[in-house]
């Protein structure tokens, strides 16, 4: 006989000789069953490491000297697009009036017609074939007292409509509906304007803005700076001659601040279950009315920087936080994109308040309490704050393999412990039963 281990008396799983162990039918059962359940946990445990979760944290944003992009698409049935103007400005001093780069806008028939867009070839108020390239090229028009615009295309002249009204703008003076300028008058520019009065305008497009506190505002009439003061050519929003005059009914299809997750991401986060908004865009489908001129709309609107990480999005985080921290030259709407599928976008809470110009309260809406001051423009103003904290929504596994391991070791060793336990019973209740059985033959 082989002589012992010095391990033997350390061996904590002691054998039984084959011939004292007893099979049963019920140890059969038991056994199968055992195996089914080990294997069912088993697969549950490999879906659980295979799982990708998404774990949100709140972190202090340290960008600096970052821009973020406005995407809007917002319907104005009761104003033609040549009265209205997007303008946009920022704590930094950055002002840019006018706003049409990225941006488009879409004469729609009047609300008595359907409302339907018209012809993208009638969009524009000013053709080329009207303007002055067909002119003598020694053409020089007159800026009617005003200086010559610095984006004029023959320095020192006048020779588009358009180009008078950007002189008058710069100049801080009325422009009116140039009937008794001679380029107005050449590019039929009065008629179009009344032929346009009694449509609508949908606004639609991106801009690209300092990632600073800020406003955007849609007003009627040129926009030009009077020293310190931001100011808008009213006079044709004031002398229309359409019926009760124009208003800032409006529609908001969509507002968003950067990239919009897509779909399959908001259902991972949460975003079909009732209990959560997660990144909708709460002013999507806003809908307000107003029979009023002078009536004014403004959103107060509360912007948290938010980044999406997928799995793995650490072998590419210092090349992607290059890209978004440099490259401002890419084309509006594919700012915030990372190679690796990473995003960097803005979710937002926007509280709402309108009021009329004529000042006065909110009696008429039960709120007699609330008084407003006169004065103002009329328009839809936005008004964007920035959070200094940051919502990182980050891709993890569910369980690391280690855990995986554990969880299988776990899933077996206490399956058969709890199979063994019910053998037991199963067996020990068996051979009572036949002892009874036994005393009362």
């Amino acid at each position: 006989m082989a002589g012992k281990s010095r391990f033997t008396k350390l061996d904590a799983f002691t054998k039984t000789v084959e011939d004292a162990r007893i099979r049963t039918t019920s140890g059969g059962i038991v056994t199968i069953v055992s195996l089914l359940v080990v294997l069912f946990l088993s697969w549950g445990e490999w879906r659980d490491y295979r799982k990708v979760v998404i774990h949100p944290e709140l972190v202090v944003d340290k960008g600096r000297g970052e821009r973020m992009e406005i995407h809007l698409n917002i319907t104005f049935p009761k104003v033609p697009c040549e009265l209205l103007t997007l303008d946009v400005m920022d704590v930094s001093g950055e002002q840019q009036h006018g706003v049409q780069h990225g941006v488009k806008k879409i004469r729609l028939k009047p609300q008595s017609e359907g409302g339907g867009e018209i012809d993208a070839k009638v969009i524009a108020l000013h053709a080329a074939d009207e303007s002055a390239t067909h002119l003598d090229p020694s053409y020089c028009g007159p800026c009617y007292g005003a200086p010559a615009p610095y984006n004029a295309k023959k320095s020192g002249c006048c020779n588009t409509c358009e180009e008078v009204r950007e002189a008058y703008a710069q100049a801080s003076w009325a422009f009116g509906d140039g009937s008794t300028m001679e380029q107005c008058q050449r590019e039929h520019y009065t008629e179009r304007l009344a032929e346009q009065r009694h449509e609508g305008c949908r606004i639609e497009g991106g801009l690209r803005v300092n990632k600073v506190i800020g406003n955007f505002h849609i007003a009627p009439g040129r926009s030009f700076s009077n020293g310190n003061m931001h100011v808008h050519d009213l006079a044709q929003w004031w002398n229309s001659p359409v019926p009760g005059g124009h208003s800032f009914s409006h529609e908001i299809h969509s507002l968003r601040f950067g990239p919009q997750l897509p779909d399959h991401l908001t259902r991972k986060m949460g975003g079909n279950a009732l209990w959560t908004n997660h990144h909708l865009n709460p002013l999507d489908n806003t809908k307000q009315e107003t029979d009023d001129p002078n009536y004014n709309f403004m959103y107060f609107v509360k912007i948290v920087p938010t980044s999406y990480l997928p799995l793995g999005w650490e072998k590419q985080a210092a090349q992607n936080k290059a890209n978004w921290e440099q490259d401002h030259s890419v084309g509006l709407g594919a700012f915030g994109y990372g190679t690796d599928g990473s995003m960097e976008t803005h979710q937002y809470s926007v509280t709402s308040h309108k009021r009329s110009l004529a000042g006065g309260d909110d009696a008429k809406e039960g709120h007699g309490e609330r008084l407003h001051s006169r004065g103002g423009i009329p328009g839809v103003f936005f008004s964007y704050d920035i959070s200094p904290m940051k919502v990182v929504n980050r891709e993890e596994r569910a369980k690391s393999f280690l855990g995986f391991l554990a969880g299988l070791c776990a899933v077996v060793g206490g399956t058969l412990t709890v199979a063994a336990a019910v053998d037991r019973g199963l067996f020990e209740g068996t051979v009572r039963l036949k002892k009874m059985r036994n005393k009362d033959l």
